[in-house]
């Protein structure tokens, strides 16, 4: 008896609460939300025009980054096992991808898109126009040949951030038990059925937080297609700027934005991690 009036006079656990385990970097989110909103409200004349003037732009950011990253997650995936692809040719040719996108920045693979690859196609179009009569036509076409700035973004966002999620991936892929894949091959699964039953859907849910990183980092790295003629935040942000001359208020709104569009970005990659993490 003494010992279960002691055991009943123990503190009993506190019963979790309604929002017990929420993410509390949501109110991070809520206040830069918060914050922009006052500013356009109590100061509209600028705050409230740059805002308006770079809807258009907050549109072109988020659809660029969304596109580009469905890309990347196939681009990378292709990269990835081509890494640890048992066919030398494959592995070579992965490999080589991989270590020469990461040796060359972002920026410069942008330019190079945009800028030098059109000239590149109009000379082998010049070419072609002084052969055969039968290439001529195709000769005309790459001579005429130009990039839409928003494709050429994607295409670099892609080709660019594929080699570092190819990495990832194979990693992933590295991280899983050989056992798994040898028990999948003995049940009488092909190499591509035991890869996409067995090895890739424990691989996923390993790299998830890298992947989500890389989301956020693409988020942000998307400001340098402003340089190549795409209408985002930042060349908005840049012309409204030039028109107006109000660096400070142009940039510190430009600023809070990304930042609202990141930890927004953050928190749902965050509320996934933990929606699809093993039970332990």
């Amino acid at each position: 008896m003494p010992d279960l009036e002691r055991l009943e006079k123990l503190p009993r656990p506190a019963t979790p609460g309604r929002f017990a385990g929420w993410d509390r970097w949501w109110l991070l989110f809520v206040v830069v939300g918060v914050l922009v909103v006052a500013m356009t409200v109590l100061w509209p004349d600028p705050y409230q025009r740059i805002v308006l003037f770079m809807t258009d732009g907050i549109v072109v950011t988020i659809k660029t980054t969304v596109i580009s990253y469905l890309c990347i997650l196939i681009v990378g995936l292709i990269a990835g096992l081509g890494r640890i692809s048992k066919n030398v040719a494959v592995r070579g040719v992965a490999s080589v991808y991989v270590e020469v996108v990461r040796g060359i920045p972002l920026l410069v693979q942008l330019m190079f898109i945009y800028y030098a690859s059109p000239a590149l196609v109009q000379g082998l179009g010049r070419s072609l126009l002084q052969g055969a009569p039968a290439l001529h036509n195709l000769g005309q076409s790459m001579a005429n040949f130009s990039i839409d700035p928003q494709i050429g973004a994607i295409f670099g966002l892609t080709f660019c951030y594929g080699a570092y999620v190819g990495e990832i991936y194979r990693a992933g892929i590295e991280s899983i038990p050989k056992g798994q894949m040898e028990a999948a091959r003995s049940l009488g699964m092909s190499y591509v059925q035991a890869m996409r039953y067995v090895i890739l859907p424990q691989a996923i849910r390993t790299i998830l937080p890298p992947l989500g990183n890389e989301f956020v980092a693409l988020l942000k790295d998307s400001s340098l297609v402003s340089v190549v003629a795409v209408a985002d935040m930042t060349r908005r942000g840049r012309e409204f700027m030039s028109s107006h001359f109000n660096p400070l208020e142009t940039w510190t709104m430009v600023a809070l934005l990304y930042l609202l569009l990141t930890v927004f970005a953050a928190r749902i990659v965050s509320y996934i991690e933990r929606r699809s993490s093993y039970v332990r």
